[in-house]
């Protein structure tokens, strides 16, 4: 993993949900098991909110 995921992984992991929401669908250039590591931290009870900011 690069040294400029671990930023943004810190950063995800110390936002709040919304944060969290802006950071998972504005940042690019992730793949896919970075986005998934990211999915580790996010909290699944508010998945739908996530989905939604997506659509």
């Amino acid at each position: 993993m690069s040294a400029d995921f671990e930023i943004i992984k810190q950063r995800f992991i110390n936002s709040d949900l919304n944060g969290k929401i802006e950071i998972y669908t504005t940042t690019q250039g992730l793949t896919v098991e970075q986005f998934k590591e990211l999915l580790k931290h996010f909290p699944l009870q508010h998945l739908d909110k996530l989905e939604q900011a997506m659509a």
